[in-house]
């Protein structure tokens, strides 16, 4: 379970180094829309974060920032380039999700064995107290017992002994 927590968190970083890198990359000049970076190069169009370079038409576009991904019209995902330019937006997308699957999955099987681990601490406990009830039970038992047979022992010894434990005491 640690190995892949390390596995996860170093996906993760790696997923985080890669964004910041895509965005810490010289800003452009906000003056400058997408459009007019077209037929220029990637390098140069991905340099304002809002841009997407297709690879096929050499077109710089703004993101399009309604839909949560670029339609096919606009340009298709295997061409897209958006951040870095040698990141192929299918790729990111699948990487992404996979990423987020893989913490829902590490999250679910922590939760899962946390509560399984305290049903079974539970139960263990359950089943001290039980053990420890029955041991308190015996020895109170003996305790009595052994008290039983000292007063039997006194009231033979004066003479107070009872053939009919239901007979009165001036019987005798």
């Amino acid at each position: 379970m640690h190995s892949a927590s390390v596995f996860v968190f170093a996906l993760i970083s790696c997923g985080i180094i890669v964004t910041v890198t895509a965005q810490t990359s010289t800003p452009a000049p906000a003056g400058i829309p997408c459009a007019l970076r077209s037929n220029t190069s990637c390098d140069e169009c991905l340099q304002n974060v809002t841009c997407l370079w297709c690879i096929p038409t050499k077109k710089c576009v703004d993101y399009p920032v309604k839909s949560v991904l670029p339609s096919s019209s606009v340009c298709p995902l295997n061409d897209a380039r958006w951040g870095l330019c040698w990141l192929n937006f299918q790729i990111l997308i699948i990487t992404i999700s996979v990423l987020a699957g893989i913490i829902i999955i590490a999250i679910l099987v922590c939760c899962f064995c946390c509560c399984k681990c305290e049903r079974f601490g539970k139960k263990r406990e359950d089943a001290q107290m039980e053990r420890q009830t029955r041991l308190r039970n015996a020895r109170q038992k003996a305790r009595r017992t052994e008290m039983q047979m000292r007063h039997d022992e006194i009231r033979h010894k004066y003479g107070l002994a009872k053939d009919n434990p239901y007979s009165r005491m001036n019987d005798h």
